[in-house]
């Protein structure tokens, strides 16, 4: 990461796209969950009153259609999203336990309008990544991981991770999809689970905990075989432990498997004190794997995820939002709409809970080498494409059935909004705090 006052290589300026919509803090779970979309407008508004906006393009994504979404989920499943509201529930009931939606996964208002909204940065931030106008994009509205082709599962409904796969893969041969969230990304593995050219690898909480998948066993099937890669861990995983298994995974990773593009999804429910994790990264422990996904100057789509205290996580993503920008910011935070929250110490950095790591040095280590044993195994170059069209589900054990559409998108035939400075400052005058608790 630069330095202020330094010369910085045309290698680690990179060009950055962020995208946002101030109309995703308006979604509302409902009472009581823990999954809060204000929690993006909260971001944002640090990310605007440090001052990084004046180092990337800000943009307001153009909605996508819902047949953007059939690319992965099936027509009826995307069409119930359509028609389902708080009013006319009573009316759906077997819909309504066909498709998962109910405790985890809510009913509220405005709910596909709120998928569109996360789903269309991902998307758009994937298409600009296409046509070379940028280096790395930001949408920490995405990273809805769990979502599956026709359910939804773990407080997500569209997988916007794997539609912007899918847009990533009409340009690029191999795409590679890192998970930092503690839950493990199974919509995304399960998705692309017989498929050699993307490689997902994810790193998280594994046992008596959501989603229940991710073994280190589970490598992938027929094309796809060694190219799921699982890093399970236990409670209390530090930052030390992180590193120490993060970057030589992923290095080796980037060595045989080569990817054209990166998705990282960076959910904050793996930092220390996290509502409903159990993990005890710093916010720069949890950065430090952001830098080095960067440092292979990769084109790179990073989005949210997780997260569930919301005085951390406006603290982690602005943070990596730093990162990403090549601009060093101070630990002192500066005022914004949400100050209150960030007491008593009003500092972007937290120190971390003194709870035990579970995860012995032992155990550690022989996961790695295992690891490391799988990625041995795979190509250099994968020798099976996804073939346009649709991927039979009797050819895949976990029937996915999803169409690669290789047509330029009608989403993006339309720039998305570029919001300039002036928008950016309005921003915290038009949304004064209005917090959940």
């Amino acid at each position: 990461m630069s330095t202020p006052g330094t010369t910085t290589t045309s290698l680690n300026q990179r060009r950055v796209s962020y995208f946002y919509d101030a109309e995703i803090g308006n979604y509302h779970y409902g009472q009581g969950h823990p999954m809060k979309p204000h929690r993006i407008r909260m971001t944002h508004n640090l990310v605007v009153n440090y001052g990084l906006y004046r180092r990337m393009e800000v943009f307001r994504p153009r909605l996508v259609s819902h047949t953007a979404m059939t690319r992965f989920h099936s027509d009826d499943y995307i069409n119930f999203l359509k028609v389902i509201s708080p009013d006319n529930m009573q009316d759906y009931i077997r819909q309504l336990q066909r498709f998962n939606v109910g405790e985890d996964c809510p009913v509220f208002d405005g709910l596909f309008e709120f998928c569109q909204l996360y789903t269309s940065g991902s998307i758009g931030g994937a298409a600009r990544l296409n046509e070379n106008r940028v280096d790395v994009v930001i949408n920490f509205a995405g990273g809805l991981h769990h979502a599956k082709r026709a359910e939804a599962s773990g407080f997500c409904y569209v997988n916007d991770c794997v539609l912007a796969i899918l847009e990533l893969l009409k340009k690029h041969e191999r795409v590679l999809y890192i998970d930092i969230d503690i839950h493990h990304g199974d919509g995304v593995e399960e998705a692309f689970y017989t498929t050699n050219r993307v490689m997902t690898v994810s790193f998280h909480k594994f046992g008596e905990y959501f989603p229940g998948t991710g073994d280190v066993h589970d490598i992938g099937h027929a094309d796809g075989k060694n190219y799921a890669i699982n890093f399970p861990l236990n409670d209390g995983m530090d930052d030390d432990s992180f590193r120490g298994v993060f970057r030589p995974i992923i290095a080796k990773v980037m060595e045989v498997f080569q990817p054209g593009a990166v998705v990282l999804q960076c959910g904050a429910d793996s930092l220390s004190g996290d509502r409903l994790g159990c993990f005890n990264l710093s916010i720069k422990g949890h950065g430090d794997c952001v830098e080095f996904v960067k440092s292979f100057h990769i084109p790179m789509l990073v989005l949210g995820g997780g997260g569930y205290t919301l005085r951390n996580i406006p603290r982690c993503w602005t943070y990596e939002t730093s990162i990403l920008a090549g601009e060093d910011i101070k630990d002192e935070l500066p005022f914004n709409d949400y100050f209150e929250y960030f007491g008593p110490d009003y500092r972007l950095h937290l120190p971390v809970s003194n709870m035990e790591n579970l995860n012995s040095p032992e155990y550690l280590q022989r996961t790695k080498i295992q690891l490391l044993e799988i990625l041995r195994e795979v190509e250099p170059v994968p020798g099976t494409q996804i073939q346009t069209g649709q991927i039979e589900s009797q050819t895949n054990p976990r029937g996915i059935i999803f169409e690669m559409d290789h047509s330029t998108q009608e989403e993006n035939e339309n720039e998305d909004e570029t919001m300039d400075n002036q928008q950016i400052r309005e921003e915290r005058k038009e949304h004064p705090s209005e917090l959940e608790g």
